[in-house]
C-alpha cells in the first residue's frame, strides 16, 4: 500500500507545486525511500532526518529538550516538533515526522506497537497517535504507510480542496 500512497503523494505535491521534508525514528528512512522510489519524487522530495538518537530530535529537529526529558521521545508533541523543525530546516512546504516503539521490546515504559506521526504545513500541525499490532518489520511499514496517507490529506485535491485518499 505504501507505494501507491507514495505516488499519489507525489502526483499532488508536483500538481500544487508543493515540497516535503521527512523527519523520521521508528521508520528509519523507509518513508523517504518509498517516495524517493516514485519517479518524479525529486520535484517534491526536499530531503529527511533520520534521527534515531533522542538527542538528536533536540540537535538537528529543534525539539524542546525538556519535553524530551519529561515525556521521552515517544510522544505526540515530540512528533508535532519533528514536523515542524525538518520543514523548517529543510525549507519544505509540509514536514513529516514518525517516532514510535517497533519492538521487539517496550521502550521508556511505552508498549510495542505505539506510534505517533505528524504533519507540519501552513494550516498548523496534525499529530496521530496510533496503536499499531505486529512485529518489528509490520510496525514499521504500518507507520509508513500512516504517515504517507496522513501527508496526502494535506495536500490539496484536484479541485483544490484538501484531503481524502481518492
Amino acid at each position: 500500500m505504501s507505494q501507491a500512497l507514495a505516488s499519489r503523494l507525489v502526483h499532488r505535491a508536483t500538481r500544487a507545486g508543493l515540497t516535503v521534508a521527512v523527519a523520521e525514528s521508528l521508520t528509519a528512512g523507509l518513508v523517504c525511500a518509498r517516495i524517493a522510489d516514485v519517479p518524479g519524487a525529486s520535484a517534491v522530495l526536499r530531503g529527511g532526518v533520520v534521527a534515531y538518537a533522542t538527542d538528536l530530535k533536540a540537535t538537528l529537529l529543534d525539539v524542546d529538550a525538556d519535553l524530551l526529558a519529561a515525556h521521552g521521545p515517544v510522544h505526540g508533541q515530540v512528533a508535532g516538533q519533528m514536523a515542524v523543525g525538518v520543514r523548517r530546516r529543510l525549507g519544505a512546504d509540509l514536514g513529516a515526522a514518525t517516532t514510535g516503539v517497533a519492538g521487539p521490546l517496550p521502550s521508556d515504559g511505552k508498549a510495542v506497537g505505539t506510534v505517533f506521526v505528524a504533519v507540519a504545513d501552513l494550516a498548523g500541525v496534525v499529530v496521530r497517535g496510533l496503536v499499531l499490532d505486529g512485529d518489528r518489520a509490520a510496525v514499521r511499514r504500518a507507520t509508513t504507510d500512516h504517515i504517507l496517507a496522513l501527508l496526502v490529506e494535506r495536500l490539496p485535491t484536484g479541485d483544490g480542496r484538501l484531503g481524502g485518499l481518492g
